[in-house]
């Protein structure tokens, strides 16, 4: 071999034993330490089956361009393995793909392998066929269950090897979590579940990922796993040990929409608090929960009465579009973070009073100072000293400053652009046909006759929402009426979720529970005749549960008890006589839902068409509507059922469960709960479901919907996701890091402020529909003059925007011909419409 060869060869050898050496993952009392390097790691939830891979690489793309260097996701192990040792890694649950996205993007992964993820998701991601493993009890110290736990555990983690996706490897995943929030649960089941926080963490450590675990909402995680905290705050959260970082795993950005609930919203304002808080109080690694919520396609939602859309007002929504201003807002404090990095993760932060609800954390070391100056008050602004120069704390606020002079950030001060977004008809109207589905009877030749009521996921192994409970009722003549005249009274109490009630083939109501008691109660006067009556329960779930304590144990379907008051004997109890039972629907069972199944029946349309019907079947064709906008289907018409597009569940409408709960006007200070911003009162939980593009054809598309209740198809109607206006709402003399820039020195200097106006790509700015410098009211899309305006307010956007997808303006008094209201406090704000 010639010199020069063995040269190349001894090179290659050492570079590969130095990347192998260095490629290391670790952590101490300030942060994970990555390739030797202490890291303050801002992470976002993305959860790769409610999303397609088509919107992967965007959804990707905006996480980093969000300032975001880590993807959080849990691993879906119903999804993977939904029969026992058959395993599914494609398309939606193409595991390995969605990594190594991440990847090229040049982020890291945080793997959540759980097996149990809560995550709204139906049975807690795991699979039902667990529930019937012999002698099993979930999440406890409990052989059968360790079993299947350890099994697919060591499933991921070899996958992940063989990819060589752990960062050690050369790959990007730097953290894996075992087992999730189970702290609440080991207290409450005591000895057998603390047995069971060890056995997981040993086991787990000893899969050998070269990478830390950790254990979320786990106070005694055992060592090297870190406990790290969960909740809508938690900068109070310390690490058992010292010698552990501060994580925060879930920081929720919103909160989940459930059927029959007001939809949960979080203020831009108070998330950004609620990081720089965390943050300032010598925290290490946040993760958004969720940075972008997506969608529970098919019936992959969980509670029960979880809706479809899992949009979570995340600062990426459901459907891939940025929120704004939430999405920048985010961004900017994540750039302020950076700037700050070299001193937090070298020192401790010196905390000083700077008044009654003031203080300063202030990180000071050779490598750099940073501060932090927080304002607590949720009334007041306020002013104070520090380092002999006065600031302007907003209330409930943070600024931060990079070299302890200078504020960058203040999480009150919005200076990101914000919009409005609309759903615009997308196509024209839809003919429909229908198939009114069969009242299932008794007399089915594919019915199953047993005595008593059954536990309705028993008999349907969760391979549908739906089973019949059926059963026959003998009156004698004279028998059908109280002495009043009244028809007898048939009571049906149900562990939930939703039930129809048919006698003789003809609805006689229907019933459902809610989120907070999924039970219920049928109690009705039913029309009986003389000889045999037939009685047909069509019982429905909306999702199996997900949180709980021994949730596996917990019922669903019609258990009694059944009974029958007003007959000559009394009170009739058929609980206890002969059912029987068909699972599913017929139109299941025929896959109406696909173009081969469709044409196995007859379809009416036109005057025949069926309208306001119970247990009905619609389809139409489309052709896909041009352009790239997200698109939606707008169920207002509905009630309840499922919806499904060339084969593919987008997931259960349920628009007839109206919205209830308490919204108005919502202050984004003071401490946030899941109850204290919501909108939707009194109108549809959800009525846009959303329709991915990839699962589209260009033409012949097939549209199906399964409608329960009864409902009006001709009101369907196809929308497309777009952005109508963009604004800017800026104070004069606001920090904002779009207009600072970073000197050799290492030092940060504030130039005026710019009001930035962005289109999305393709639209250009059509109209300055608003532009006010001086008091405007209002927010995006409703702003109005107050009581002091500039005159030419419009002039130097109409000059600079119309025509342009952005532009910039600066916020000063000059550049609107002059200060309208001297020493007052003013600011800018500016709609513009994108066309």
């Amino acid at each position: 071999m010639l010199n020069t060869d063995k040269l190349i060869l001894f090179l290659l050898l050492f570079s590969s034993w130095v990347c192998f050496v260095v490629a290391t993952v670790s952590y101490d009392h300030k942060a994970i330490i990555i390739n030797g390097q202490r890291k303050i790691l801002i992470s976002g939830s993305i959860h790769y089956p409610r999303s397609t891979p088509e919107m992967w690489p965007d959804l990707i793309q905006k996480a980093k361009d969000g300032g975001l260097d880590v993807i959080q996701t849990y691993v879906f192990w119903n999804g993977h393995e939904p029969s026992p040792g058959s395993y599914y890694f494609e398309d939606r649950y193409d595991l390995v793909k969605f990594i190594k996205l991440v990847q090229q993007a040049g982020l890291y992964v945080n793997l959540r392998i759980g097996p149990y993820i809560c995550a709204e998701w139906t049975f807690g991601g795991f699979p039902v066929w667990l529930k019937y493993v012999p002698g099993i009890a979930f999440r406890t110290d409990n052989e059968p269950f360790k079993v299947a736990m350890q099994k697919f555990t060591e499933k991921i983690v070899s996958m992940m090897k063989a990819e060589k996706l752990f960062e050690t490897q050369g790959g990007p995943i730097i953290l894996s979590q075992i087992e999730n929030e189970y702290g609440p649960v080991e207290w409450e089941i005591g000895a057998p579940g603390k047995a069971f926080t060890k056995w997981a963490a040993d086991m787990a450590v000893g899969l050998g990922t070269g990478v830390p675990w950790i254990m979320c909402k786990q106070e005694d995680a055992p060592d090297p796993v870190i406990d790290t905290c969960n909740g809508f705050y938690c900068e109070n959260f310390e690490p058992n040990k010292v010698y552990k970082p501060k994580m925060w795993t879930e920081n929720w950005t919103g909160w989940f929409t459930e059927f029959g609930g007001s939809v949960p919203y979080r203020p831009a304002e108070d998330v950004a608090f609620s990081v720089a808080r965390f943050i300032q109080n010598h925290g290490s690694f946040i993760n958004y929960y969720m940075y972008h919520g997506g969608t529970n396609f098919g019936r992959t939602a969980g509670g029960p009465f979880i809706a479809t859309s899992y949009d979570y007002d995340a600062p990426i929504d459901e459907f891939g579009l940025i929120r704004e201003p939430k999405w920048g807002h985010l961004r900017d404090l994540h750039k302020a973070i950076k700037l700050c990095e070299p001193a937090l993760v070298s020192v401790d932060p010196t905390v000083t009073s700077l008044g009654t609800n003031q203080e300063a954390h202030v990180f000071n070391s050779k490598s750099g100072c940073a501060a932090f100056l927080a304002n607590y008050d949720t009334k007041y602004s306020v002013k104070v000293n520090f380092g002999n120069v006065q600031y302007d704390l907003p209330r409930w606020s943070i600024s931060v400053l990079p070299d302890c002079k200078t504020v960058v950030f203040n999480t009150a001060r919005l200076s990101a652009q914000s919009s409005q977004k609309y759903m615009m008809p997308a196509g024209s109207a839809l003919s429909w046909q229908s198939y009114v589905e069969e009242t299932a009877s008794s007399d089915d030749s594919d019915s199953t006759t047993l005595n008593g009521l059954l536990e309705q996921t028993n008999v349907t192994r969760d391979a549908t929402d739906y089973l019949w409970y059926m059963t026959v009722v003998y009156i004698d003549e004279g028998e059908g009426f109280l002495k009043n005249g009244q028809y007898p009274l048939l009571t049906i109490y149900s562990a939930g979720h939703a039930l129809n009630v048919f006698v003789n083939g003809q609805l006689s109501g229907t019933v459902y529970g809610s989120i907070d008691n999924p039970k219920l109660t049928f109690s009705e006067n039913v029309k009986l005749t003389a000889g045999v009556n037939k009685i047909s329960l069509l019982s429905v779930v909306v999702g199996l549960p997900n949180v709980g304590l021994h949730f596996e144990t917990w019922n669903a379907g019609v258990l009694g008890p059944v009974t029958l008051k007003g007959l000559n004997e009394g009170t009739r109890d058929l609980s206890g006589q002969k059912w029987s039972y068909k699972i599913g629907l017929k139109g299941e069972a025929l896959n109406l839902d696909t173009i081969s199944g469709s044409s196995s029946v007859e379809w009416v349309e036109g005057s025949s068409l069926a309208q306001k019907h119970p247990l009905t079947w619609y389809k139409t064709t489309f052709d896909a509507p041009a352009g790239n906008d997200p698109l939606a289907l707008d169920m207002s018409s509905m009630g309840k059922g499922q919806i499904w597009i060339n084969g593919q569940s987008i997931g259960r409408h349920w628009p007839g469960y109206i919205a209830h709960g308490s919204c108005g006007d919502c202050d984004y200070a003071g401490t946030y709960t899941e109850n204290k911003c919501r909108s939707n009162c009194g109108e549809p939980s959800q009525k846009w479901y959303h329709l991915p593009r990839s699962w589209l054809n260009p033409s012949g598309n097939l549209l199906v919907v399964f409608e329960e209740w009864g409902g009006d198809p001709t009101g369907i109607s196809l929308v497309k996701r777009t952005v109508g206006s963009v604004c800017s709402d800026i104070f004069e003399g606001q920090p904002t890091l779009q207009n600072s820039n970073i000197l050799s020195s290492g030092k940060v200097k504030i130039m005026r402020p710019k009001a930035h106006l962005s289109c999305p790509s393709g639209q250009k700015i059509s109209k300055i529909q608003f532009a006010s410098y001086g008091m405007p009211q209002g927010r995006c899309g409703s702003f109005r003059e107050g009581s002091c305006h500039a005159h030419r307010s419009y002039d130097a956007f109409e000059r600079n925007c119309i025509g342009k997808q952005s532009c910039s303006v600066t916020v000063a008094s000059e550049v609107f011909g002059g200060d309208p209201c001297p020493d007052s406090v003013k600011k800018l704000s500016v709609e513009a419409l994108c066309s």
